[in-house]
């Protein structure tokens, strides 16, 4: 979910500071980031005074404060919305299952692990008809292509099929292609010297 953000952030060209968390320590459970987000999860942005967490909300927020990668036009705005609360709603939630259940589980429960990554692909077929004939989700780039991108880019994590959709493919590839996804799923920097799961909250200065 922090890839959301940075990707958000290089695509708007704008300066920010980034701010690991230690995952695996638990620091998004310490005092100082629960004050922020009483959710104790990342990201957490900090724009002058306001803290805002949770990524859908961040990117919508980062959308508003400088017009982009959201529609001006109410239909079209809605539309953006509705396949960003798909992948809050539908394609995180399910995927995060099927990657507790399929990669990070000592005790491996077949049910639960075909439950979670068939919904995953189900998931993914709506998507694959939705771009049908058209780049980006909602015809023009937008929050919603990151949101979703996000997540789709590791579904070999949780062990999910993509045979036979071809336009879901193509988008990614698109996706992968674009300098602020590529530099975004880079941010934060991780040690490679040591197996820690690292998060983000970004604070821009300007």
């Amino acid at each position: 979910n922090g890839y959301k953000v940075s990707i958000m952030l290089e695509e708007l060209g704008v300066k920010y500071k980034v701010y690991k968390v230690n995952l695996s320590k638990g620091e998004q459970k310490e005092k100082w980031f629960l004050d922020m987000n009483p959710n104790g999860r990342i990201p957490v942005l900090k724009f002058d005074k306001k803290v805002i967490f949770d990524s859908g909300a961040i990117l919508y927020f980062l959308a508003n404060k400088y017009n982009k990668f959201l529609p001006l036009d109410k239909i079209k705005r809605i539309e953006v919305m509705q396949w960003l609360m798909f992948q809050m709603s539908g394609i995180g939630p399910m995927q995060g299952q099927a990657n507790v259940f399929y990669r990070y589980l000592d005790e491996k429960i077949p049910i639960a692990i075909s439950r979670y990554q068939n919904e995953c692909r189900r998931l993914y077929e709506v998507l694959d008809k939705q771009l049908d004939g058209k780049d980006w989700i909602c015809d023009d780039y937008s929050i919603a292509d990151i949101a979703n991108w996000c997540w789709i880019r590791v579904y070999y994590w949780a062990g999910i099929n993509l045979d036979g959709l071809k336009n879901l493919k193509r988008w990614m590839n698109l996706m992968e292609n674009r300098p602020a996804c590529i530099k975004g799923v880079e941010i934060p920097k991780r040690d490679s010297s040591k197996k820690l799961v690292m998060g983000a909250k970004k604070i821009i200065q300007s």
